[in-house]
């Protein structure tokens, strides 16, 4: 269970950890990550996957933005606070999957994919995923293996907008501080991924309970009951 300590106030004081920090390149350029959390944000996810799958794989519109986009989460990668890279998860009952990555062509020298990966792998355990799966293309096993992933036992050939893939999967160990129903209320509704620091409802506990619009709820419904 995450450690708690006495709060006066009505904001959490459950220690929880942050699962990605600022990067700094060997040439002075910084990498930093973070998830799509506004319109702004996602226009910049499909403009960079628009450039690498739809223009340099001849992707179908249709096959790349596959309906999955808005019951998912995203991830930005940034470098010197230029969108760069981008990658997808999606959470499912006992394992999450990690799709959808792509770098812009520009940036295809930095470390930016590993880092994007490594970060989605930690914020899954956070969520309390201790598997994450992935479809590769062959060419990239080894870079999945950088991972920790493993090819999975095949189970019948995965071909899908023009190319085969390979089922891989990371098992990795249950993180210490997962969230979970024993997790602090206001961690729990906290904006997605920003767990470690007090999010916009929990800075709110800070106002009297005044249940504003509750007197005139009142008076409305009134006639309603005395007439019952």
């Amino acid at each position: 269970m995450p450690s708690m300590r006495c709060n006066m106030g009505n904001t959490s004081t459950e220690e929880r950890g942050t699962w990605v920090r600022p990067r700094l390149q060997a040439d002075g350029r910084s990498i930093t990550i973070r998830v799509a959390s506004s319109l702004s944000d996602m226009m910049q996810v499909v403009a960079i996957r628009g450039a690498v799958y739809l223009s340099e794989q001849s992707c179908p519109y249709d096959e790349e933005f596959d309906g999955n986009d808005f019951c998912a989460m995203h991830l930005i990668g940034s470098v010197d606070r230029e969108p760069a890279g981008c990658l997808r998860l999606r959470f499912f009952a006992d394992f999450a999957k990690l799709e959808r990555l792509a770098v812009r062509h520009e940036f295809r020298g930095t470390s930016l994919a590993l880092d994007m990966c490594r970060a989605a792998k930690e914020l899954s355990r956070l969520k309390g995923y201790t598997r994450i799966y992935g479809h590769v293309q062959p060419r990239l096993i080894p870079f999945w293996k950088r991972l920790g992933a493993r090819p999975m036992e095949a189970r019948r050939p995965l071909v899908f907008s023009d190319y085969a893939y390979t089922e891989m999967v990371v098992e990795t160990e249950p993180h210490p501080q997962a969230l979970s129903l024993a997790s602090d209320a206001y961690v729990l509704i906290r904006p997605e991924g920003a767990w470690d620091r007090p999010g916009p409802l929990e800075l709110s506990a800070g106002r009297p309970v005044t249940s504003p619009g509750r007197d005139t709820r009142d008076t409305q419904e009134a006639p309603n009951r005395q007439a019952a």
